[in-house]
């Protein structure tokens, strides 16, 4: 399934965005999440992941304590909550996902593991 991502934008260093991740024709629940993002000139790279049905949470040593990742059933969208956004944070930001075939599933947050990609947000984080 692909799944298109939103809500970015420009902010200032210690602002916050909340990012959504929405799909059509699948329903998200039963799919293992995962938000990532590529900076300029860099590979890219996993910020959180969140399981199928259960929701468990994983989170990038990078983002942990500012990034809260959750889903919403009732709407079929997955967030990312970006709290004490830095400077550093600024990267065009994705969300992809892997089937659950109706188990939990946890993937975890290498890219190479999820697919396929849609188009991105960009997050500018200003300083």
């Amino acid at each position: 399934v692909q799944l298109q991502a939103s809500g970015g934008g420009l902010v200032q260093a210690g602002g916050s965005l909340r990012l959504s991740c929405t799909a059509s024709g699948a329903t998200l629940y039963y799919y293992a999440i995962g938000w990532f993002r590529q900076a300029p000139g860099k590979e890219r790279e996993g910020v959180s992941c969140i399981s199928s049905i259960s929701g468990s949470t994983y989170y990038a040593d990078s983002v942990k304590g500012r990034f809260t990742i959750s889903r919403d059933r009732a709407l079929n969208t997955v967030y990312l909550q970006m709290n004490s956004l830095k400077p550093e944070d600024t990267a065009v930001y994705y969300c992809a996902a892997v089937p659950g075939w109706g188990d939990t599933v946890v993937v975890g947050l290498d890219p190479r593991d999820y697919g396929p990609w849609g188009q991105g947000t960009l997050v500018t984080v200003s300083s």
